[in-house]
């Protein structure tokens, strides 16, 4: 029995912490199977829209029930936090996704996850609990959505009316039982921006995305080289891609976030084109030291320049 009485007081409590770990929002979803979800993630692996990320065919029964990654889970705890810049990469360089510009948002957020599982297990006593930041087979938009952050939209991106997408999403599975969100409906309506305005058609139908085909797949996921089928077709991306969310009108009510860590250094907002092209391994490895460009490495974003200056 934990020590610490009143669900819906505890709940609170522990939104409330997120907000001053600097956490955008914070939502509870009871820890269960996805059944919705089960056959929809088998189509879309059926079809191949995965390409290359075989990692996305392991663990499927893991993706669909959280019960099987923590024993005895009760609860998801799904977060949203902001990296939306305050200043955007000048339109003459090349094209990084905003997510990238200050430090991994791993090792970030990872913390903030830890202090506030930390600030549970104060409350309540020993608890069995893990936190997850893009890092296990957890069906993170689901989660939120039933959590009530959001709708996945058409682009298959998390969307909420008050801050638009430019948030990661993170959780915290537990087997505590909380007071529970509910979920949040669709907002997209007629609006087909992102459809339309995606160069490579990766958004095949309205909420299926074929992964195998979106340049953020190309310029981070795969490692072979870049189809010539696409080539000319998706402008100066080196690494992901914001297009879809550029576009979504949902987006107008994204706001600056306020975490110093995830600003750009000054080198990195002034690189030119010619910079990138002609920069060093060494180079490279000091001023992305704690990036996410890390994850494509100096040779995987040398050989996406060398894509876009073929086209």
């Amino acid at each position: 029995m934990h020590k610490y009485f009143g669900i819906e007081n505890l709940t609170l409590d522990i939104k409330s912490q997120a907000k001053n770990l600097g956490f955008m929002s914070c939502g509870i979803s009871e820890a269960r199977f996805l059944e919705e979800e089960a056959p929809k993630l088998e189509e879309w692996l059926n079809n191949n829209m995965n390409g290359k990320m075989s990692y996305m065919e392991r663990n499927f029964d893991m993706r669909l029930d959280p019960r099987k990654i923590v024993d005895d889970a009760k609860s998801v705890i799904s977060l949203t936090y902001n990296y939306f810049p305050k200043q955007t990469l000048s339109e003459s360089g090349f094209k990084i996704s905003k997510y990238a510009y200050g430090k991994d948002y791993h090792f970030v957020i990872k913390e903030k996850l830890r202090n506030l599982l930390e600030y549970i297990k104060e409350k309540v006593g020993d608890i069995n609990g893990r936190v997850f930041v893009d890092s296990a087979p957890i069906l993170e938009r689901a989660w939120a959505k039933k959590s009530g952050l959001g709708w996945v939209g058409k682009n298959t991106n998390l969307i909420s009316k008050q801050n638009g997408s430019f948030f990661f999403l993170c959780e915290i599975i537990l087997d505590l039982k909380l007071d529970y969100d509910h979920i949040e409906t669709d907002h997209c309506g007629s609006c087909t921006a992102c459809i339309d305005a995606c160069p490579t058609d990766a958004i095949v139908e309205p909420y299926v995305v074929d992964g195998s085909k979106c340049i953020s797949y190309y310029t981070i996921e795969l490692k072979d080289n870049i189809p010539d089928r696409v080539k000319g077709s998706y402008g100066d991306w080196i690494f992901g891609c914001d297009i879809c969310q550029d576009v979504c009108p949902w987006n107008r009510f994204s706001k600056a976030h306020n975490e110093p860590l995830f600003n750009p250094k000054d080198e990195f907002l002034s690189i030119s084109k010619n910079d990138w092209i002609e920069m060093t391994k060494e180079t490279f490895n000091k001023v992305f030291k704690n990036s996410a460009l890390k994850r494509t490495g100096f040779d995987g974003i040398k050989r996406n320049i060398e894509f876009i200056k073929r086209k």
